[in-house]
């Protein structure tokens, strides 16, 4: 097993394991990810999006899609992971715990602050999460516009 950067040859398969994501989150219809939208955000002419593959015999069977947001109390950006994904049949083989390992050393090689992510509240990772340290801010709640309510709010701007 090894992980390493998302290459170009990469973003058909990453795009299937988001998919397989979306539906272990019970919301399959909400994914409109395609290859053409996962390559110009990696790989086209200014890149946001970074990510990393896990494989196993050259197969792809997980991947951490992320990008930087900055801290104004810490001063320096972070790492927020959009998502976090290893095939079913290898969940507790240390994959995810790798990603998360390589994630944290894009942090600390870097001086990024932080590495955050959010986790559905029936995701039974949760208590892997707390094992490596990681804190759930309960005092957060996040926030979402989308779709309609994001044009409706988009179109007060004079």
């Amino acid at each position: 097993m090894s992980i390493r950067r998302i290459a170009e040859s990469d973003v058909d398969t990453v795009v299937r394991l988001v998919h397989d994501l979306a539906a272990y989150e019970k919301a399959p219809a909400e994914c409109r990810l395609d290859s053409a939208k996962l390559h110009a955000a990696l790989f086209g002419e200014r890149p946001a999006v970074f990510g990393h593959v896990a494989e196993q015999d050259g197969r792809i069977v997980g991947f951490a899609l992320w990008f930087l947001n900055f801290s104004t109390w810490r001063g320096v950006h972070g790492i927020y992971l959009e998502d976090l994904y290893v095939r079913p049949e290898l969940r507790g083989s240390g994959l995810g715990k790798e990603l998360l390992a390589t994630l944290a050393k894009e942090c600390v090689d870097n001086g990024y602050g932080r590495l955050e992510w959010s986790v559905l509240d029936w995701n039974p990772a949760t208590g892997f999460y707390k094992a490596l340290g990681a804190i759930p801010m309960d005092e957060w709640t996040v926030y979402r516009l989308t779709d309609t309510a994001l044009e409706k709010l988009a179109k007060q701007v004079k």
